[in-house]
């Protein structure tokens, strides 16, 4: 006696639609560039955040070096904290508004696991970098300025690699889990609150920490 194989069932279910990559543009081409591998933000950025601080090191010195990279890495902090609390959810009122919204982070939300929209896309990368980058130039001398640039480029580098891998089940460390119970809450909680990806911190610092649940206490 023949069994007869169990016939697929099509892939309808809340997982399938949270890992769901629906198009931004209706040209493929265009498209295409709305979906970037993780280790683009690393092989973009981090040789150039080396070489910044490198740049810096014979006009400041190893102890000066250090505490404007870690100036720097604290302003990318801020930033990344109002980016996302301010630009990022902001509530737009026109059609045309809110679909632009949609399109730099309502897509996310709505499609949380799909894993080529989880860093961003080098355009929307140069240009929160590189405004910083050129008021740091106009406001500091060249050692100073491109010591900070460097911290604020690795920080923007840890914070789109940190955001992939949170949004990847299983972190290894007590740490990694922290950080994504906080930042799942705040896709599936409360996206009013929990904005610091790499820095939930400054949730704390500014009321918009996610509020604490049973599952808490029992984590601890």
């Amino acid at each position: 006696m023949t069994t007869q194989p169990r016939p697929t069932r099509p892939r309808t279910g809340r997982a399938e639609r949270l890992r769901a990559s629906p198009p931004l543009f209706r040209s493929p081409f265009l498209d295409r560039f709305t979906r970037v591998h993780p280790a683009v933000p690393a092989v973009l950025y981090g040789p150039p955040a080396v070489l910044l601080a490198a740049l810096a090191a014979p006009r400041l010195g190893w102890a000066a070096l250090a505490g404007h990279v870690l100036l720097g890495y604290a302003l990318w902090t801020l930033t990344e904290y109002w980016v996302h609390r301010a630009l990022f959810h902001l509530t737009p009122r026109g059609a045309r508004g809110r679909r632009l919204h949609w399109m730099v982070h309502g897509v996310h939300h709505d499609h949380p696991g799909d894993p080529r929209r989880l860093v961003m896309p080098p355009l929307a990368s140069l240009l929160l970098t590189g405004l910083p980058f050129a008021a740091l130039h106009l406001a500091l001398d060249g050692g100073a300025a491109n010591a900070v640039a460097a911290g604020f480029t690795a920080g923007y580098v840890l914070y789109d690699e940190l955001h992939f891998l949170l949004h990847r089940p299983g972190p290894p460390t007590a740490l990694g889990r922290r950080l994504r119970r906080h930042h799942l809450r705040h896709h599936f909680q409360d996206d009013s609150r929990g904005f610091g990806v790499s820095c939930p911190y400054w949730d704390h610092v500014f009321g918009t920490a996610p509020e604490p649940t049973a599952a808490d206490g029992a984590a601890r």
